[in-house]
């Protein structure tokens, strides 16, 4: 086993030497060219405002003038409107949310974090509630895969990704540096303090700086189904700390050469509600996070077309989850588990002519986890990608393809390993632009998910058989955009019909202790499916005339999701748990010079929690209705913002995971001053 081990770190060091060497023959010799870029004069081109839109795959985008209108807390409330998405809400400030995407459950979704994945090796789900918004530029939901060809391996290895892309400083000489502070409190005992720093540093160098403090004490009330009253009890054990520091320096020297190092750590100290059992809602167990990473990125475009990225991350992950009350000799659970992970990844692209560019990327990684639990196994794994990508444009067609290979090796200091994979998966897209506003697009992708490390060791005491769960995924779907000249500014309709085959599904159900899972692969899961989008806007030039401008956004997704795995079970073509057939966001927003006003309704038909779609296992649906106002003003030469959000308006009692009851009606008061 150690032969395997010291294999694999020297495979880690030549990998990375040959990194370095293509960086230095990059800089130097092999692709050594003068730069001859220079500075053009700015100039400002007016026209009619279509939001950025994807079409060779389906994508959306919000960014941060968005969140407010949304009444969004953190990432995970700020995604929530997005089509064919499902997102888990164990509840409160500081309850899990993860997100399911097209009904292939959180370990499909990359979440990239600046364009490098955010990786969870141990129960491969991320938890969007550690992500505050301050210091968040714009949000991406892409099925499929992003379509730009320079990009990581790991881009490419997702039935979807969501990108969060960081503020980045925008400066001048006549103003160098600016500082941004705010303050947020509200229901639950919310209070939610955030500073901002940015600064020039020279012609070519920026840095800027965030942290983000949150403590909410959680108790709100709920009703208690079940017992033919109006009992309103309440949730208990929601208390949340947390702290998160970020920080990032960019070098620019043109265009062509981009540098940046970013760090972030986060800590937090919460309760665990825990699920509400009749008559007995008493719950103690706390969970501890200390997550830190750091990454850079560099990236370089000669003037021969050739672009170069170069990614590389380095994180470690501890968590504690302690539970006082735990029935056993001691009287008590107190688990540890640290997790590092070194990654490296390089990625280059060329157009051969100017219709046709090909790509290449590989990434590297080793990842370490560490527990004190009984029979542990000290899993590490160390996995290796290679794509090779295509892209094709000719007129108003355009083709791309990719095939990506994936090798698995794990190492176990106790027990026995998983076998080693390898995997190739195979990606197909093409989109075509009519003759009017229409542009039609397909994609075939392949895809592959390898059990976690939870899923095959934790409390493994007998060897866990969990197979890999690969998907086939199908799209067809179009976008149709139109400037307007009267008084819509734009109008866009987005449509995808889909179809997702997955063979041996893996499905998690959370059980009373939300810190530990049941696994199991449901073995066959047809997928069928529709997203509809619509967004408009009035004109600009409205606003400039009078002061009123109007936004609207609509998203509806309908999913069927079956299980097809045995035609005698009692689950055979049952909806599979918490997914729901039909969900509708709609948004609505009107401003009048310095003050906007926003409604937001999100609604959800009912679901089952478990295979079994009988009324015994009915979740009913809901519905949430959420309205928010921003103001603008000046103090001196600096800027405030005030915001006040008014969050399920009509104080909906429900659940969106069963025995987890949300939050009724609550509100949030903001000030923002920038200097």
């Amino acid at each position: 086993m150690r032969h395997n081990y010291l294999r694999f770190k020297a495979v880690l060091v030549f990998i990375k030497g040959c990194i370095c060497l293509l960086f230095c023959l990059g800089s130097n010799t092999l692709f050594a060219q003068t730069d001859t870029t220079k500075k053009l004069n700015e100039v400002t081109i007016k026209a009619g405002l279509i939001p950025k839109v994807q079409t060779l795959t389906p994508a959306q985008q919000i960014t941060s003038k968005d969140f407010s209108r949304l009444s969004a807390f953190n990432v995970a409330d700020a995604v929530r409107n997005f089509s064919g998405i499902n997102i888990k809400d164990y509840g409160g400030i500081g309850g899990l949310k993860t997100i399911s995407v097209r009904s292939l459950g959180a370990n499909h979704t990359a979440v990239l974090f600046d364009g490098i994945q955010l990786n969870d090796a141990q129960n491969g789900q991320i938890d969007l509630s550690k992500f505050n918004l301050n210091n968040v530029q714009e949000i991406s939901l892409y099925n499929g895969q992003p379509a730009d060809l320079l990009q990581p391996a790991r881009s490419f290895a997702s039935a979807s990704v969501l990108s969060i892309k960081t503020l980045k400083p925008a400066l001048t000489v006549e103003k160098p540096y600016q500082f941004q502070i705010g303050v947020k409190g509200g229901s639950f005992g919310l209070l939610n303090t955030n500073l901002q720093w940015q600064q020039r540093i020279g012609n070519q160098w920026a840095f800027i700086a965030n942290a983000n403090y949150v403590y909410a004490n959680g108790r709100y009330k709920y009703k208690v189904d079940g017992d033919g009253s109006d009992t309103m009890a309440i949730r208990r054990n929601g208390e949340v700390k947390s702290f998160q520091t970020d920080a990032a320096i960019y070098w620019t020297k043109s265009d062509s050469s981009k540098f940046n190092v970013h760090v972030n750590y986060y800590q937090s100290n919460r309760g665990l509600p825990g699920a509400v059992i009749f008559y007995n809602p008493y719950s103690s167990q706390r969970l501890q996070n200390n997550d830190l990473f750091a990454e850079a990125t560099y990236e370089h475009t000669w003037q021969s077309s050739l672009r170069l990225l170069t990614n590389t991350k380095v994180s470690q992950l501890k968590t504690r989850y302690l539970d006082p009350d735990f029935l056993n000799q001691q009287g008590f659970l107190d688990q540890h588990y640290n997790q590092k992970e070194a990654y490296q990844s390089v990625s280059i692209a060329y157009h051969l002519t100017p219709g046709l560019e090909v790509s290449y990327a590989t990434d590297a990684s080793y990842l370490k986890m560490d527990a004190d639990i009984y029979n542990y196994a000290y899993p590490s794994r160390f996995s290796l990608l290679n794509v090779l990508a295509t892209n094709y444009t000719k007129g108003r067609l355009q083709l791309q393809g990719n095939l990506l290979h994936t090798y698995l090796q794990e190492m176990v200091k106790t027990g026995t390993a998983s076998q080693s994979r390898s995997v190739l998966s195979p990606t197909l897209m093409g989109s075509f632009k009519t003759t009017g506003n229409l542009q039609l697009r397909a994609f075939y992708k392949s895809i592959f998910r390898a059990p976690t490390l939870d899923e095959l060791y934790f409390y493994a005491i007998v060897p866990r058989t969990i197979r890999p769960e690969f998907v086939k995924q199908y799209n067809f779907g179009f976008t149709w955009s139109k400037n307007l000249n009267n008084i819509l500014e734009y109008i866009t309709l987005t449509s995808d019909a889909y179809y997702n085959h997955v063979t041996d599904k893996i499905l998690a159900i959370p059980n009373k202790n939300p810190a530990i899972f049941s696994f199991s692969n449901l073995g066959k899961v047809d997928i069928k499916g529709i997203d509809v989008g619509l967004k408009t806007q009035t004109q600009t030039q409205t606003q400039q005339r009078n002061g009123w401008y109007g936004s609207l956004s609509a998203n509806y997704t309908y999913q069927e999701a079956l299980d097809k795995s045995d035609p005698a079970s009692s689950t055979y073509k049952n909806q599979i748990p918490y997914t729901p057939k039909h969900s509708l966001a709609l948004n609505l927003g009107a401003n009048y010079k310095r003050l906007g006003v926003f409604y937001n309704q999100v609604l959800s038909s009912s679901r089952y929690y478990t295979g079994n779609n009988t009324p015994d296992y009915f979740v009913p649906g809901y519905t949430v209705s959420d309205a928010s106002a921003t103001y603008q003003l000046k103090s001196g030469k600096a800027p405030v913002g005030l915001a006040l959000e008014l969050n399920n308006i009509f104080n909906n009692n429900y659940s969106i995971i069963r025995s987890y009851p949300m939050p009724g009606r609550s509100y949030r008061l903001s000030i923002q001053i920038t200097i």
